[in-house]
C-alpha cells in the first residue's frame, strides 16, 4: 500500500536512474512529489477554430483529425529526419511537422482525432511545428483537462511522466487525512486537502485552481507560525532573574537629547519584559540614526542597577569602538565601570578587562565576537545585547547566551529595518520592537543617480560642499585593481581624488590597513583634519560624523539595497542638507536599475527593506540560514503573501 511517506520508487516505471533524477528536484518520497507544486499552468481549453486561430498570437488549442498519411522525409542532415501530415476541422487544414519522431507514425493515422496545442504558423499557408497533443472524442476536446499542470524538470524526466506519476500518487493518498481541524477550515472558507492537492496539480478550472493555492499557501504558513509559537513557548520557562526599575527618568536624563515617542515606547516594551522571571529575547528595529544605541544604554543601566553585568556585541571593532565612547561619555558621572575587548585589545589590558569581568567590578562590556571566546567569563550577566545581529550566525549568538548559568535577558538589535507584520513573522520566536521615527531636526537626505559621463558633475558637486566647509566619504567596492572584474577600485580612485583636489586633504581607511593606521585615519576624519575620506564598505556601520554631508558610492550596482541604505546613514547626521551620489555604469540590468530607483525615491527604511526582501528574502526562519526564501514555504511567499 502506497503512503505519503513511500520512497518514489514504490510508483511504476521509477527505477534507480529516475529515483535519482527526482532526487535532483528535492523528491524522495510521495509527499515531496505532491509537493512538487507545478512551476506554471499552460490553459488549452478554449478551443478555436482553424479559421479562427489565424489571427491570434501565441499558442492556441486546435483539435483536428487527420486527413493524410504521415510523411517521413530525410531531407536533411545525416540520420535526422522529420514526419509531416495534414489535418483539418472543417474551416481550415494545419499542416503538422514533428523532427526526429518516426514512431509518431502510428499514432497519427487518418481519421483519428487530436487536440493540439502550440503556436499556429502563417507565414507559408497554416502549420504547427512540435505542438503538444493529446487524443480526444470529439470535436470540442470536451473531455480533456482544460488546464494542464508544468512542473520544473530535471534530466531523465519529462512533464508527461511526472504529470502520470502525480496523478498516481494522488490517486494512491488523496484519502489521507487533513492538517488543518475543520473548524479552521470552515472559519477562513477554505476547501480540503483533497480538493486542494487535486487541483493544484490537475485544475478543473481557475476558480478552482486559486481555491487550491490560497488552502496551501494557508496551511504553510499556518505551520510556520505554529512551529515558531512552540519555539516561543519553549522559552517561556522561569530561570531569568526579574530586573525591576521603577523610574526610569535618572537614565534618560543623562542623553543630550529628548528621547523620541518610538524610543520611550521601545524602552517601555523592554523593561516590562525585563520585569518578568522569563528570558527576554526582543529585537529592536530601527533605521539608521534612530537612537537605537540610546535604547540599549538604557536597558544595560537598568540590569546594572540590578546588580548585574549587561554586554553589547557589535559586529565591527570601529562600531564596537564608537559604542564604548559614546556610553562612557553618556555615563561619566555614574558610579560605574565601562570595559572594551576587542581583536585589538591586547596583553595586560586584555587581562585587566577579563580579570574585572569576572570579578565583577565591570558592569558594561562592549565588544566584538571576542565576548564569545571560551577565556571570557562574566560574573553575572543578565543582559545581552547583539548589535547588527545579521552579521552574526545563529550558533555565535547562541554562545554568547550560554555566559550565565542563569539564561540572561537578550536584546537584538538591527539597522535593517523590516516591516512590523513581517518581522513578527521572520522574526517569530522573538518579540518585536519598532523606532519607526527619527530624531527631529533631521533634514532627509536627498540621493541622486549619476552615469560615469556625469562624473565631472559629481566633482563640481563635491568642490562645492567643500567650499563651505564639509566633509565628503568615497565608497568604493574594492581596495585594488581586479582584472576580472570591471569595477573602480580605492587605490586608483584615491589617487584620482588626490590630483582633482590637491588643495584638499585626501584619507583613506580599508580592512587591510593596521589598526592603528585605520585608527588614526578615522581619527583625523573626525577632528576635520581631512577633507575626503576614501573607504571600503568598512565604513558601512559605526562612524558617525555630523561634518560628513555626501556620500558617494562607486559602482553602486554592485550593492545591495540594505547596504546602500547602510552607507547613506553615514551622513546626514548634522543639521545641513546632505547627499548621496549613486555612481554606476552605464549598462544596468533591469533589477538593478530598480534598485537604484528605490533608492532615490525613498529615505524610510522600511520601504527600502520591503523592496530587499523581494529581491532577496528573509533567510530560513526555522534553521541557520542567513538568506533565501524558506525552503519549506514551496507556495506561500512571506513578503507577497503578507495579507494571509
Amino acid at each position: 500500500m502506497i503512503t505519503s511517506d513511500s520512497p518514489i520508487t514504490a510508483l511504476p516505471g521509477v527505477g534507480e536512474a529516475r529515483a535519482k533524477a527526482f532526487k535532483k528536484l528535492g523528491v524522495e518520497n510521495i509527499r515531496g512529489l505532491l509537493c512538487h507544486y507545478p512551476r506554471a499552468y499552460q490553459y488549452r481549453g478554449h478551443v478555436r477554430s482553424v479559421a479562427e486561430a489565424r489571427s491570434v498570437e501565441g499558442p492556441v488549442s486546435l483539435v483536428l483529425q487527420v486527413v493524410s498519411v504521415p510523411e517521413e522525409h530525410r531531407a536533411y542532415g545525416r540520420g535526422k529526419s522529420y514526419l509531416r501530415f495534414r489535418a483539418s476541422d472543417g474551416t481550415g487544414t494545419v499542416s503538422v511537422t514533428f523532427f526526429n519522431q518516426p514512431f509518431l507514425k502510428d499514432t497519427f493515422r487518418p481519421e483519428r482525432r487530436f487536440r493540439f496545442w502550440g503556436k499556429l504558423d502563417t507565414s507559408h499557408g497554416v502549420s504547427m511545428t512540435s505542438p503538444v497533443y493529446e487524443p480526444c472524442v470529439d470535436s470540442t476536446g470536451e473531455e480533456l483537462a482544460p488546464i494542464v499542470p508544468v512542473y520544473p524538470l530535471s534530466a531523465g524526466l519529462s512533464q508527461k511522466f511526472i504529470s502520470e506519476r502525480v496523478r498516481t500518487a494522488l490517486g494512491a493518498v488523496i484519502t489521507e487525512s487533513d492538517i488543518l481541524p475543520a473548524s479552521v477550515l470552515l472559519e477562513n472558507g477554505l476547501c480540503t486537502y483533497s480538493f486542494a492537492m487535486r487541483n493544484i496539480h490537475f485544475p478543473e478550472n481557475t476558480d478552482a485552481l486559486e481555491r487550491a493555492r490560497r488552502r496551501l499557501m494557508f496551511e504553510q504558513l499556518f505551520v510556520l507560525s505554529a512551529s515558531l509559537c512552540m519555539k516561543k513557548a519553549q522559552r517561556t520557562v522561569s530561570g531569568a532573574r526579574a530586573l525591576e526599575s521603577s523610574d526610569l527618568s535618572p537614565f534618560t536624563d543623562l542623553l543630550p537629547y529628548e528621547m523620541t515617542d518610538a524610543q520611550k515606547r521601545s524602552v517601555g516594551e523592554i523593561a516590562s519584559d525585563l520585569a518578568r522571571c522569563v528570558p527576554m529575547k526582543r529585537i529592536l528595529c530601527g533605521d539608521v540614526g534612530s537612537g537605537k544605541t540610546s535604547v540599549a544604554l538604557l536597558c544595560c543601566l537598568l540590569a546594572v542597577d540590578n546588580k548585574f553585568q549587561a554586554c553589547i556585541m557589535a559586529p565591527t571593532e570601529i562600531l564596537a569602538e564608537q559604542h564604548f565612547a559614546s556610553i562612557s561619555e553618556y555615563t561619566e558621572k555614574l558610579p560605574i565601570k565601562i570595559g572594551l575587548l576587542t581583536g585589538n585589545v591586547k596583553g595586560k589590558k586584555r587581562t585587566q578587562v577579563l580579570q574585572q569581568l569576572a570579578d565583577g567590578t565591570l558592569n558594561i562590556l562592549v565588544g566584538t565576537h571576542a565576548l564569545i571566546e571560551p577565556s571570557v567569563a562574566f560574573y553575572n550577566l543578565g543582559l545581552v545585547v547583539i548589535d547588527e545581529q545579521h552579521r552574526f550566525g545563529v550558533k555565535q549568538r547562541a554562545r554568547l547566551w550560554q555566559k550565565n548559568v542563569q539564561p540572561p535577558h537578550i536584546l537584538v538589535m538591527t539597522a535593517t529595518p523590516i516591516p512590523r507584520t513581517l518581522a513578527m513573522t521572520v522574526y517569530g520566536d522573538l518579540d518585536v520592537s519598532v523606532i519607526d521615527e527619527l530624531p527631529p531636526g533631521r533634514k532627509p537626505i536627498e540621493t541622486v543617480h549619476y552615469r560615469q559621463a556625469d562624473r565631472p558633475r559629481l566633482y563640481e558637486g563635491i568642490r562645492y560642499q567643500l567650499k563651505l566647509g564639509r566633509q565628503i566619504y568615497v565608497v568604493y567596492p574594492l581596495i585594488k585593481e581586479n582584472e576580472k572584474q570591471n569595477l573602480r577600485d580605492l587605490e586608483t580612485g584615491y589617487s584620482q581624488l588626490v590630483e582633482v583636489f590637491s588643495d584638499y586633504k585626501v584619507g583613506m581607511v580599508h580592512g587591510k590597513m593596521k589598526p592603528a593606521d585605520k585608527e588614526e585615519a578615522m581619527r583625523a576624519f573626525k577632528q576635520h583634519e581631512t577633507h575626503i575620506l576614501v573607504p571600503t564598505t568598512v565604513i558601512e556601520v559605526g562612524v558617525n560624523v555630523p561634518n560628513a554631508s555626501v556620500m558617494v558610492i562607486e559602482n553602486a550596482e554592485r550593492f545591495g539595497l540594505a547596504q546602500l541604505h547602510q552607507l547613506r546613514g553615514r551622513v546626514g547626521r548634522g543639521a545641513e542638507q546632505s547627499y548621496c551620489i549613486l555612481m554606476t555604469n552605464n549598462r544596468l540590468s533591469d533589477v538593478t536599475q530598480r534598485r537604484m530607483q528605490v533608492m532615490v525615491d525613498s529615505t524610510d527604511g522600511f520601504v527600502i527593506a520591503e523592496e530587499d526582501l523581494k529581491l532577496r528574502g528573509p533567510g530560513d526562519l526555522d534553521g541557520t540560514a542567513q538568506s533565501g526564501m524558506p525552503f519549506d514555504l514551496k507556495i506561500a511567499n512571506l513578503v507577497k503573501d503578507q495579507e494571509l
